[in-house]
């Protein structure tokens, strides 16, 4: 079926075309200087040798083609190949400076330790409450205290 609807496109399609290139030889002007026409390749050798004069830059060189096309071939490779492809992988196996892994490490084999000794994994009083200053209820006054 799909087969089928594909061919139907196709010939449709084909059917469009061939219209369209009817009407695109007829001329309203009776001036040949006002009438613009592009001549499109239809042999191997049209593609294989372009027409300098329907040249379209690219934007790195206005005046000569194959440097154009040179410069953007080699800013696509740089900038596609180098920078994002070769970029992305260094980044992402480069080591941790940061020490991420080593911390996260650390905080597994201290919890561990905790719990084969009975200790709490956290120590209530990590801070002696000695040496903290809290203010009196006098200082506070109306302050609304969250916890």
């Amino acid at each position: 079926m799909s087969a089928l609807f594909r061919l139907t496109n196709r010939s449709i399609l084909q059917r469009s075309i061939a219209i369209n290139n009817a009407f695109r030889t007829i001329k309203t002007s009776q001036k040949k200087e006002d009438t613009v026409t592009t001549i499109v390749p239809t042999t191997k050798e049209d593609f294989a040798k372009p027409d300098p004069r329907n040249w379209v830059s690219y934007g790195f060189d206005a005046k000569d083609q194959t440097e154009d096309r040179n410069v953007t071939k080699a800013s696509f490779f740089f900038s596609v190949t180098l920078c994002l492809v070769w970029g992305t992988f260094v980044w992402s196996y480069l080591p941790d400076t940061q020490m991420r892994d080593w911390a996260q490490r650390e905080g597994y084999l201290e919890l561990r330790r905790r719990e084969e000794a009975g200790l709490d994994l956290v120590n209530p009083n990590y801070i002696d409450p000695s040496v903290i200053n809290l203010p009196t209820d006098e200082e506070l006054g109306d302050t609304e205290i969250i916890i």
